[in-house]
């Protein structure tokens, strides 16, 4: 696949900040901003200027070494206290994806593990650490696709152009480099298969509409976008061969945590006979996580549903809104899981 030319989350040349893509001004604007305030690093979270489930995990590790640098003492104790109180608060910005936490403690162990190391030593380790986190998931997620081109391969379409549902975002703007349940349309289309992509909008943040239209568009996939409620009409007539969908976190009897809505797709995937595929890297199971049950669902802001993206407020300004950010999908739903480790059909063993 060719090199993505948008790098969305990397340290500044000096070590001394995060740059990130951000995504809340997309598709009309492509501006990188500078973050090194912890506050300001836990709001890029929160508010989604850095977003899909491996690309937070990047930024948090790059955020957490930014701010150890900014420590100033070489006393152990006082240090590592001062990295806990960044890396807690920082684990506090979003509650599904597993990845935030998963990469803070990554981050929290390189420093507990060289107590015995002068602080300017340790904040090497940490930086070395955030950038295997970094090529890590570049790695995964360029396996992830091989195994996705398989799964296009095999899908079956009577007319030769193979019909791909997607929901939210998982392109190269959610992860490191390459993306996961985007990257097989991607790479199939430059390898020449004759694809159509279906894109859900996912309200209401219209991550589907603002970015994986985005993407698809700038690579030249044949790509159309439907309104959420308009997937049930298009499976219908046939038009769809299989879902691809991301991820944010996967318990361990497979239960999959997703953008609102996954779960609801996954519903009419099997009333149509259309396979359900989840597309993640490792980092994203939480073998703490006995079934989706168990996942915590972050509850977003009524004026994401109200307000947001309309000049106007769509709906009274003290109507109640239920806005959860995320749905479960059981894996009985679920036609398989891909990660590097491969494609996990039977029971969904993932390890």
């Amino acid at each position: 696949m060719k090199n993505n030319e948008i790098i969305n989350v990397r340290l500044s040349d000096d070590d001394n900040s995060v740059m990130i893509l951000d995504q809340t001004l997309l598709p009309n604007e492509t501006k990188y901003v500078e973050l090194q305030n912890v506050d300001e690093l836990h709001e890029a979270i929160y508010s989604l200027r850095v977003r899909g489930a491996p690309a937070i995990g990047i930024f948090a590790a790059y955020s957490l070494y930014v701010l150890a640098k900014q420590i100033k003492t070489e006393d152990f104790d006082e240090f590592f206290k001062s990295v806990m109180k960044y890396s807690e608060y920082l684990d506090t910005a979003r509650p599904t994806a597993v990845n935030l936490s998963t990469q803070l403690r990554r981050m929290e162990d390189v420093v507990k593990n060289n107590n015995n190391l002068k602080i300017s030593q340790i904040l090497e380790a940490m930086r070395e650490e955030a950038i295997n986190i970094y090529n890590e998931d570049v790695e995964m997620c360029r396996v992830i696709s091989e195994y996705g081109v398989k799964l296009l391969r095999d899908a079956n379409a009577s007319n030769g152009c193979k019909g791909i549902l997607t929901q939210c975002n998982a392109g190269p703007i959610a992860t490191s480099k390459y993306g996961t349940a985007l990257v097989p349309i991607l790479l199939g289309h430059e390898m020449g298969m004759k694809l159509r992509a279906y894109v859900c909008e996912t309200r209401p943040l219209l991550q589907g509409a603002r970015l994986t239209a985005y993407e698809l568009d700038i690579a030249g996939v044949d790509t159309t976008l439907i309104c959420d409620n308009m997937a049930s009409v298009v499976m219908n007539e046939g038009k769809i061969h299989a879902v691809f969908a991301g991820c944010d976190r996967i318990a361990s009897n497979g239960d999959v945590a997703n953008k609102i809505g996954t779960n609801g797709l996954a519903i009419l995937a099997k009333h149509y006979n259309i396979p359900f595929y989840v597309f993640g890297p490792t980092t994203t199971i939480d073998m703490n996580c006995a079934t989706g049950a168990d996942i915590e669902i972050e509850l977003r802001e009524p004026r994401e549903i109200r307000e947001m993206f309309y000049s106007k407020p769509m709906a009274p300004l003290d109507i109640k809104c239920y806005n959860p950010a995320f749905d479960v999908t059981p894996n009985s739903l679920i036609t398989a899981i891909i990660t590097e480790k491969g494609i996990h059909r039977e029971g969904l063993k993932l390890v």
